[in-house]
């Protein structure tokens, strides 16, 4: 008889009454097996149960992610209004009186101003005793913006030759004025444009021509444009390495990286494009490797004191290999700074799910980054004043990780989050303790957005030279961008010095009132 006959069978209770001794012990025992094998049933039952809990759980975590990445807002700001108060902490208070809406002339005062006259070819007659009318003198003004097409130009050089009167044994022609690229078919103006219609304002190329045909330029190739991009970068290569330079004399450096795809050209399609930078500059790189050699490279040559990046294995190498050098030397060793905009998003992405379960990591950076916004811009004694505010918000965080860590799985996001932040905890909190470190990475990865919204709109790059062109003409562009000026009169600045022979200058020295 099986063991689910066992169990669905009736006994009439009479036969027990003429069971032996030895019958009823010999029905305990088998009653006692049936039960042992029913537990083990149930506690596998209970186990699979329990697996497809988790299962279902982490499926539920992973669908609010790929939810929020396919139609979530990308950015990590509060939603807007939501901590608004006034500065005495009220609530805000009436309207601001409306402001009068400023005049073009007004708004853009530098824009050149053209002053059009409205006048009548013929007279008017008046309305009362019907003579002619005359010019009062008074106007009535309106403004408005107006724009010249983009025009395209054909110039021919006509180099005078020079010959001698006297003996007629001599001819010497003009010089060539210099160019960015001698004998190219454009000018310096038009690669400067192409250049910065790509780089800065992420327009692809094909598109620059097909803008350029609808404006009467047909036919313009796509790739002879894409050859000019790189005679920039070849001729705009002395400030691109002293922008290295500057990021190398840094006492703060900042480190990310992303992907770079190499459409053809090379072996390997996965790139990457490396970013390094201070408050005043940018600096790219282009590598076929997400090894940290490429951070240890550049850190060896470095004298900073502090590195800001991510918790990427890659940059703790990098900080160690330099420190081991740095130690041989007897030199400062290199403080490892990490980004707390990371921690704060791994708790808030596993709030999305349950907010209750995180709402209070959540709370508690929302004030140290409330505490933050306070101390920008202050002395830093101050700075430090308002930082030492946030340390109980860290070390509730961190005592509150401690004491839940064991209730949530190594797979759950809030277990993540607990982990990650308590590993990293050190690093996160460095910046307490030196006003001259920020409170997350944030500058950095902004300097990657327009890289990244690039790369997604031409795909990638075609060459390895190609990749180091993107490498040299973002570091201008981004830089330029730190320092508040345009990255199109700063390159036909630098264009200029360097045909004078004039040392090459970044957006850093451009910024600069000497300049």
């Amino acid at each position: 008889m099986t063991l689910e006959e066992l169990i669905s069978a009736e006994i009439p209770h009479e036969k027990f009454a003429g069971c032996t001794k030895e019958e009823l012990i010999i029905l305990l025992k088998g009653e006692q097996s049936i039960r042992r094998q029913l537990q083990k049933r149930l506690d596998r039952v209970e186990a699979i149960n329990e697996q497809l809990r988790q299962k279902t759980f982490l499926i539920e975590e992973q669908f609010v992610t790929v939810k929020n990445v396919l139609f979530g807002k990308s950015s990590e700001k509060s939603p807007k209004g939501a901590d608004k108060e006034t500065a005495q902490g009220g609530v805000q208070g009436a309207k601001e009186k409306k402001k009068r809406i400023l005049l073009p002339s007004e708004r853009y005062p530098n824009a050149p101003l053209i002053e059009q006259h409205v006048t009548l070819d013929v007279p008017p007659k008046c309305g009362c005793c019907s003579a002619e009318m005359t010019d009062s003198g008074m106007t009535e003004d309106a403004e408005f913006l107006t724009i010249i097409p983009e025009q395209y130009f054909v110039v021919r050089q006509l180099r005078h030759k020079y010959r001698c009167q006297k003996c007629h044994g001599d001819i010497k022609t003009a010089p060539l004025p210099p160019r960015i690229k001698a004998g190219c078919g454009y000018s310096d103006e038009m690669i400067v444009d192409v250049a910065m219609t790509k780089y800065c304002d992420l327009v692809p190329i094909e598109r620059y021509a097909n803008i350029a045909a609808r404006g009467g330029l047909k036919d313009l190739p796509p790739q002879s444009l894409i050859e000019a991009t790189h005679n920039l970068a070849d001729f705009a290569k002395p400030a691109y390495d002293k922008l290295k330079n500057e990021i190398l004399s840094a006492p703060v450096l900042h480190a990310d990286e992303t992907p770079h795809r190499m459409l053809e050209g090379d072996k390997k399609s996965s790139w990457f494009l490396w970013g390094f930078s201070t408050e005043a500059a940018s600096y790219f790189e282009c590598h076929d490797s997400r090894s940290g050699d490429v951070a240890s490279n550049l850190l060896s040559d470095a004298v900073c004191g502090n590195l800001v990046s991510d918790v990427y294995s890659g940059y703790s190498k990098a900080v160690r290999v330099a420190n081991e050098e740095r130690q041989k030397e007897k030199k400062p060793l290199i403080n490892h700074v990490f980004c707390n905009a990371h921690a704060r998003r791994y708790f808030r992405q596993a709030g999305e799910r349950n907010p209750d379960e995180a709402r209070f990591y959540v709370d508690q950076y929302k004030e140290i980054y409330r505490l933050n916004d306070l101390a920008k811009e202050k002395p830093p004694d101050e700075v430090l004043r308002i930082r030492s505010q946030m340390r109980p918000h860290f070390t509730a965080i961190k005592d509150r990780a401690l004491s839940e860590l064991g209730a949530y799985s190594d797979k759950s996001k809030l277990g993540k989050a607990m982990r990650y932040f308590l590993k990293n905890e050190r690093g996160f909190t460095r910046f307490l303790e030196d006003a001259s470190l920020p409170i997350d990475n944030n500058s950095q990865e902004r300097l990657l957005r327009n890289p990244v919204i690039g790369r997604k709109t031409w795909y990638g790059t075609h060459s390895k030279r190609g990749a180091e062109t993107a490498a040299v003409l973002f570091s201008l562009v981004e830089s330029c961008k730190l320092n508040k000026v345009n990255p199109r009169q700063y390159l036909k600045r630098l264009v200029q010095n360097l045909h004078q022979g004039k040392p090459a200058i970044t957006p850093k020295e451009f910024a600069s009132p000497l300049h």
